[in-house]
């Protein structure tokens, strides 16, 4: 097999990380395919700290060492490999280039109560325009000025920051990068100049000399370090900056065809958002709450964050740790016989956002609000997905209004889309298809930018007709719209 054929890409969740090969095949450009084979998966545990959440960086940088070696013994020798994660975390070097600490989890709590601090001191049409993100406590901003607050030498010391994706190249080959689309998702990139907001470090007292100038997705970067390689018993591979924020390289695998379309990244995090030129930083899209977050080939997705699956694999973990446990499919066909739309939650509200008590948080919303109370997991899973469901109606109807189009139908993407029922519901909830597929679209997106890279594809459209070609979709077509137009109209009043 040629190697120019074979890339390797990383993709790291919030919860587990995996290791996909991916290779071309077929001569003729009409024939060309794209094979995924996971070689290597493994879990990413949180760890606390006394007060604090951290990643354990190191653990993750062994499976990725072995997913390297593990490849070469499989007989693959890719040319390149790539790294894509959550966003806006972070990792500090000092002089010596040395990680100082373990970087925090976006979940920790020190960030309380600070996007209304710096709210009130820049106002916030302000900093919607400079940094054109969703007010969300977990910014890397707000980590940063948090740090600064406490007077942290971690801070002090610092002489480089990484985000996560970079840092883990950065450890693997010793090239220190900063890839635009995670950039983005700092709230300290100016979308229109793409530049560093210096002015706004300095008045928080964020030292702006620790920032690299952002390269595109298809950056090359450089191979493997010779110590890692000597480690590893394997050759060199090069690393490529793709769109290391796993949302873009999700939408880069959207099979789209030409035009305007909305699509739903569906895992952890759930993201309803449309891919635009130009960012979109009008009042409205500031007060809708929606983020841009740049994409491959320079786009801009303009996007909200929707607090997703997270609050049913919470529910699970508890259920699990309690031995009353099932599979996602199990839990999925259960909710499915449970009466539909007895209880709706409104899936951002913040209480949902920490980890623990989730089941009692969700019983607590409905009480809350003057709802049956859903008492078996089945009906705490029908409510979470009766509600997840609406909830991307209501997102999807607020990208028409800021956008001015009328989309045909939904693009669904991600692992969530294993979820049958959520994706019959969502069809129903939005009254129009669901083109569900590809299932493992962040690594598919991170596989066709090292493509590009290798001058495989010449361009995105091409990276996804390439998708299109390689993965089937799945189509939901929407039913009973009398009884989810009318549930709709209810769940508005919970927001």
């Amino acid at each position: 097999m040629e190697q120019a054929t074979t890339v390797l890409a990383f993709d790291l969740g919030a919860s587990s990380g995996r290791a996909l090969i991916g290779r071309l095949t077929g001569a003729a450009a009409a024939e060309r395919r794209l094979e995924v084979e996971e070689i290597h998966r493994f879990p990413n545990v949180a760890v606390q700290v006394g007060r604090h959440l951290h990643w354990d960086i190191l653990r993750l940088l062994q499976e990725m060492k072995h997913a390297l070696r593990k490849a070469f013994q499989l007989g693959y020798k890719p040319a390149t490999f790539g790294v894509d994660t959550w966003g806006v975390d972070f990792g500090l070097l000092d002089a010596n280039g040395e990680l100082l600490g373990n970087p925090y989890h976006y979940r920790d709590p020190q960030t309380e109560g600070l996007i209304e601090e710096v709210e009130a001191r820049f106002g916030r049409e302000e900093l919607f325009r400079q940094g054109g993100l969703q007010f969300m406590p977990f910014n890397t901003v707000y980590q940063l000025y948090a740090m600064s607050k406490a007077a942290s030498p971690k801070l002090e010391a610092a002489r480089t920051l990484l985000l996560t994706p970079d840092l883990l190249i950065y450890l693997l080959t010793g090239k220190r990068v900063c890839e635009f689309s995670m950039a983005t998702t700092t709230q300290l990139l100016h979308p229109e100049s793409r530049q560093w907001n210096k002015s706004l470090m300095k008045q928080l007292g964020i030292p702006e000399e620790v920032f690299l100038e952002p390269v595109y997705p298809g950056t090359r970067i450089g191979p493997l370090s010779e110590e890692v390689c000597e480690e590893l018993g394997i050759s060199a591979v090069e690393a490529v900056a793709v769109a290391t924020h796993d949302t873009e390289s999700a939408v880069a695998a959207i099979p789209s065809g030409k035009g305007p379309f909305v699509y739903l990244v569906c895992g952890t995090w759930s993201l309803v958002g449309t891919e635009l030129d130009q960012p979109l930083l009008t009042a409205e899209a500031m007060e809708l709450e929606f983020s841009n977050e740049g994409g491959v080939g320079g786009k801009y997705q303009l996007l909200k964050n929707i607090m997703g699956l997270w609050i049913l694999q919470e529910c699970k973990r508890e259920w699990d740790e309690q031995g009353r446990g099932c599979s996602f499919a199990e839990l999925a066909s259960m909710a499915e016989q449970e009466e539909a739309f007895r209880s709706l939650i409104n899936p951002d509200d913040l209480r949902f956002f920490g980890p623990s008590n989730m089941t009692e948080k969700v019983r607590g919303y409905c009480r809350d609000t003057g709802q049956p109370v859903p008492l078996t997991e089945a009906e705490v899973a029908r409510c979470i997905m009766d509600s997840l469901a609406l909830r991307y109606r209501y997102a999807l109807e607020l990208i028409e209004k800021l956008t001015g189009e009328r989309y045909s139908g939904m693009h669904m993407v991600g692992g969530g889309i294993q979820n049958k029922l959520l994706c019959r519901l969502t069809a129903n909830a939005i009254g129009r298809p669901v083109w569900a597929g590809p299932v493992e679209a962040s690594a598919i997106g991170n596989m066709l930018a090292q493509f590009m890279a290798l001058g495989e594809c010449a361009n995105l459209e091409e990276a996804r007709q390439l998708s299109a070609a390689s993965f089937p979709v799945e189509v939901y077509e929407p039913a009973d719209m009398d009884i989810w137009n009318e549930t709709y109209e209810r769940f508005k009043q919970l927001l």
